[in-house]
């Protein structure tokens, strides 16, 4: 196995944050999920139709609050499934079609099968392939497509951040 060059970096950083995200994510409660950590954060609801939609963010400013762990785990599966669809798909998707499955496992079964799809499609790229602008539409155009899977990488690394943080409150909650 040739460990230089692009796509096996690339695939050895993913590796790391997905193993932090694992490892978040391993035991992961309904109730942790649903928990609030402060009186104000973005959080998701329960609508009339049975679907939950997650609050989307007026501003990125502290004053916002922090979000439950449903909102982090929406928020990772909004951002693998927009750069899913729009790398490797019609580019269709949009922030409303995509909904917070309603329990952790689902959540946990939806995040990983991302997770695998998308180690699938990098694994399947020759260095050239991310060198080109081909796959580049979403969050970023005009880019490398290397650029996007480093932006992945450090967004999964962010978001796993956020989930074991979280969690922590949650385990030293009143």
């Amino acid at each position: 196995m040739d460990t230089s060059g692009l796509q096996p970096t690339l695939l050895r950083q993913f590796d790391t944050a997905w193993a932090l995200t694992r490892y978040h994510l391993t035991g992961l409660t309904t109730d942790e999920c649903l928990w609030q950590p402060a009186s104000r954060g973005l959080h998701v609801v329960l609508h009339d139709d049975g679907m939950w939609r997650a609050q989307w963010p007026e501003h990125e400013g502290y004053t916002l609050g922090p979000p439950s762990i449903a909102w982090i785990t929406w928020h990772i599966g909004f951002w693998w499934s927009m750069v899913l669809e729009h790398s490797f798909g019609d580019a269709t998707l949009t922030k409303h079609d995509v909904l917070w499955p309603g329990t952790a496992d689902a959540t946990s079964e939806w995040i990983t099968g991302l997770a695998t799809r998308w180690r699938e499609a990098v694994a399947s790229m020759p260095d050239e392939a991310l060198l080109a602008h081909t796959h580049t539409r979403w969050p970023h155009t005009d880019r490398p497509f290397a650029d996007v899977v480093a932006w992945a990488n450090t967004e999964l690394t962010k978001n796993a951040a956020e989930l074991g943080y979280v969690r922590f409150l949650y385990g030293v909650r009143g």
